[in-house]
């Protein structure tokens, strides 16, 4: 079943995390990833902590990305993190990186599954977490 929620998170690399040519190295964009994640479980109204703290962690299963530009020292980017289909066992997070232009630098999808944090076994999508995706943003 198809959801959709969005966040944006607008953001400038750091010195640090560029390489000798003053573009973001290419494993910067998985940190960059989770920030899109965090903020967007955070604005639908459940932490990462809370959710760890209610028995439930979210190791990363799969991830692409595909490179178009790399985003550059100092440059405004924005990171587009949408959730569009009802998690289940797993949940999957699309990501968009665009410059102040709307040009697209980066893409990704990251796949997560829901695991108990005693057991480390899969487990279904907590209940507090789908009843907030049940209703709109608004």
């Amino acid at each position: 079943m198809e959801i959709n929620f969005t966040n944006i998170s607008e953001f400038r690399p750091r010195y640090s995390e560029t390489d000798q040519m003053g573009v973001v190295y290419y494993g910067n964009y998985a940190s960059y990833f989770e920030v899109g994640r965090v903020e967007l479980l955070r604005q639908i109204g459940m932490t990462y902590a809370e959710m760890e703290a209610s028995g439930t962690m979210l190791p990363v299963v799969h991830m692409s990305i595909d490179f178009k530009r790399g985003a550059r020292y100092d440059e405004k980017i924005f990171l587009e993190t949408k959730l569009v289909e009802r998690p289940t066992r797993k949940i999957s997070f699309y990501h968009h990186l665009r410059d102040e232009k709307g040009k697209t630098l980066v893409t990704g999808k990251v796949v997560l599954v829901f695991c108990d944090t005693q057991t480390f076994k899969p487990k279904s999508c907590p209940e507090q977490l789908a009843e907030l995706l049940s209703e709109p943003l608004g």
